[in-house]
């Protein structure tokens, strides 16, 4: 069994974060361990309010995992200021785990910052040169770019452009167009479109972290970018299709839909 690890923050519903990362690690069949960046008082409506943990709480964590399980792949999601970024790079560099996964985890669907302005500039020195796959979707890429992104040409010269400052592989998520939610995949060669038809329905917390997960999961298994990003659609697809109908807010999608199936039909 593949042993994942998220670095991320926590989400109270267990949408999002490292539940819902844990939730995608175990639905694909690997087992899932965790690095909490920060605590955050969520539900479906909004984020109330976010803790950071110490960086040197985190430096433990990491010590922790890496020194007793190694894992065969890293996703990291939330975090929130300079000095934990720096923390989490030396950490990936230092143990260098064969896959990578950065979701580069800005503001909530509520509108809460959560990632602070001071950090961006850090995410790009000191996370896009691990060799990682960058996730962002398009306000995140409007942010590590600087520029608007209003069509399919200027997604891929935003991925041009993150490709360009290290990232191994770039992922760009299109879910916030209007219409189709179409991703793009660049490896440094080729562009490749993975069409997605949009599933109307307001339950989709978490889907962000979860297809990273996913992506890492499957990479972790031995696929390729461009077949493991194929097969996190997939699977993320299901999730939003059988979304759970709870709180007052977006709804979380549900990770379980391949084994709960008739129980949530």
């Amino acid at each position: 069994m593949k042993k994942l690890l998220t670095i991320a923050g926590s989400d109270s519903i267990g949408g999002a974060g490292i539940q819902a990362d844990i939730k995608t690690f175990s639905a694909l069949g690997c087992y899932g361990m965790s690095v909490i960046t920060a605590v955050t008082a969520q539900n479906t409506a909004a984020v109330l309010d976010s803790q950071d943990i110490s960086p040197v709480m985190i430096q433990k964590q990491l010590e922790a995992v890496f020194e007793d399980v190694p894992p065969d792949g890293v996703k990291v999601g939330m975090v929130s200021v300079p000095e934990t970024i720096k923390v989490i790079a030396a950490a990936l560099k230092k143990y260098q785990p064969p896959v990578i996964v950065i979701d580069p985890v800005m503001v909530s669907k509520s509108g809460f910052h959560l990632l602070r302005p001071d950090a961006v500039s850090a995410m790009k020195k000191y996370f896009l040169p691990l060799g990682a796959v960058l996730t962002p979707n398009i306000p995140e890429a409007e942010i590590l770019c600087d520029r608007k992104i209003v069509s399919h040409r200027d997604m891929e010269i935003a991925a041009e452009q993150l490709y360009a400052m290290g990232a191994h592989s770039v992922v760009i998520k299109g879910g916030h167009f209007q219409g189709d939610a179409d991703d793009l995949i660049f490896d440094g060669k080729e562009k490749i479109w993975l069409p997605g038809k949009r599933i109307e329905t307001k339950n989709t917390h978490g889907t962000g972290c979860t297809i990273s997960s996913a992506i890492a999961a499957y990479m972790a298994k031995g696929d390729r970018v461009i077949e493991a990003v194929r097969k996190a659609k997939e699977y993320v697809t299901g999730a939003i299709e059988h979304a759970i109908e709870m709180g007052s807010g977006c709804g979380p999608t549900n990770h379980f839909y391949r084994m709960w199936k008739e129980e949530t039909e």
